[in-house]
């Protein structure tokens, strides 16, 4: 699908537009207007008042207020705006820790299209009846998101099957929405929360987005890739991907093999299972696709990582994937080799160089003194207090010094990053990903199995 430009509109959208800001105004005024919200402002500001300080309490109050608002008016408007949510929800490293937080009810999931729209989008993409393009076909939805839903399905040879079904009309719905999002974007901007929100670059960011998740044969055709190169290095096994069923994949569908197990947030940490192993294994997969093979997966949360009834993890929905250009790629395995092996902060330095983010004429010395300061705390303790996720971000405010604005890529590498090591908090609290030779085992052979053995360290299969 081609990029969505934001910068064209017409009569439909300026009707649409007039009623989203009526939505969102009201959304935010019934936040704010409520007795208890008003007696909470009020308690806020005669606290700052008795503490002889400024009103900050009061003001992080009523923005919080505000905020929760401003989602009850996403939830409103439907599939766009809540899309919207997920993305500020799931970027901590951009948006105010307030507005985030309360974009994390945009996660849950949203109301479901009828059995028979369903039905209507697979025979108009397949080009025959439900009935006969399967053995059976489960009206009720196992899943529902913004852009789609997900059926069970048996195919004619007793396979048993999901279809990713893309909720009609919604290419034409989102492009709408989009365009307007962005006029009231810079709109938004003439405000100080509108700025610190960044709210025209969530909106261009959301657009490229997207493009790429309304792309069914895109998205399809990147799950093959990823799931072929789990096991390019010959090891791997227990990873791996659904299989794509090409002959019932169509334009708005994906016919995939079907998956048992759970979500990553809901495995139970004492239940037998090494689910330190577990993590280990499926970050190994998603580093080597992000350094060596090219399509990442860009959405590691829970519910798109499984671990499945026979033990194995999964990664589920490729409906955002990453791919780095070589020198991104060579900048990110520079990290982990100086994290892991060997402490060289000046080749850090320099891979920023390489991809344009730092100025030739920087000091390398002098800025390695400075990234090895941010690595320092992650190597001497555990996830529990620091992770590279968090190392990355210091690294974004080392850039904004330089006047340079933080590369997508760093962001949506920063983003699986901070959920891996999520999952490590409950499921492997004394893991350290940033020193965990095994990641590496295929990117550096020789120097990961020599630093092991200078360590002591035995690396599982």
């Amino acid at each position: 699908m081609a990029p969505i430009r934001l910068d064209r509109g017409g009569i439909r959208e300026a009707t649409r537009a007039v009623a989203i800001g009526v939505v969102l105004v009201l959304a935010v005024l019934r936040r704010l207007g409520t007795p208890a919200r008003r007696s909470m402002t009020g308690w806020a500001l005669r606290s700052a008042r008795r503490r002889d300080a400024s009103p900050a309490m009061a003001t992080t109050v009523w923005a919080g207020e505000a905020y929760a608002g401003l989602v009850d008016g996403f939830i409103e408007l439907g599939p766009t705006f809540v899309k919207l949510g997920q993305l500020i929800a799931s970027s901590p490293t951009v948006f105010p820790p307030a507005l985030t937080s309360a974009c994390e009810r945009c996660l849950d999931q949203v109301p479901p299209i009828s059995a028979t729209e369903a039905r209507r989008v697979v025979e108009e993409d397949l080009g025959g009846a439900v009935a006969d393009l399967f053995r059976s076909f489960d009206d009720q939805p196992l899943a529902a998101a913004s852009i789609a839903q997900v059926h069970a399905c048996v195919l004619p040879d007793g396979r048993e099957a999901v279809l990713k079904i893309q909720r009609p009309g919604i290419a034409r719905q989102m492009r709408r929405d989009l365009r307007i999002m962005y006029v009231l974007a810079r709109l938004a901007e003439r405000s100080a929360l509108g700025r610190t929100a960044n709210a025209k670059g969530a909106v261009i960011d959301l657009a490229r987005v997207t493009a790429r998740e309304l792309d069914s044969r895109l998205e399809a055709r990147q799950q093959r890739e990823f799931r072929a190169n789990i096991h390019a290095f010959g090891d791997n096994l227990q990873v791996t991907a659904p299989e794509v069923y090409e002959p019932w994949c169509g334009p708005r569908t994906i016919c995939m093999e079907r998956m048992y197990g759970q979500p990553f947030d809901r495995v139970d940490p004492g239940a037998g299972i090494d689910t330190e192993l577990v993590i280990r294994r499926v970050c190994k997969v998603w580093l080597e696709a992000l350094t060596v093979h090219g399509p990442f997966h860009g959405d590691v949360h829970g519910g798109n990582v499984w671990l499945l009834e026979d033990g194995r993890a999964s990664f589920l929905d490729f409906g955002i994937v990453g791919e780095l250009s070589p020198r991104w790629r060579d900048l990110f395995r520079t990290v982990f080799r100086t994290s892991m092996i060997d402490a060289d902060y000046v080749a850090v330095v320099r891979a920023f160089k390489e991809v344009g983010v730092l100025p030739e004429e920087a000091d390398e010395a002098q800025l390695a003194v400075v990234v090895q300061a941010m690595f320092a705390p992650l190597l001497d303790r555990g996830l529990s207090d620091v992770g590279l996720g968090e190392v990355l971000k210091s690294l974004f405010t080392v850039l904004q010094q330089f006047g340079i604005g933080t590369p997508q890529e760093m962001l949506l590498v920063t983003k699986q990053l901070v959920y891996f090591e999520g999952y490590s908090k409950v499921l492997a609290p004394a893991y350290v990903l940033a020193r965990d030779l095994f990641l590496v085992r295929n990117l550096f052979p020789d120097e990961s199995r020599a630093r092991a053995e200078q360590l002591g360290v035995t690396l599982p299969d």
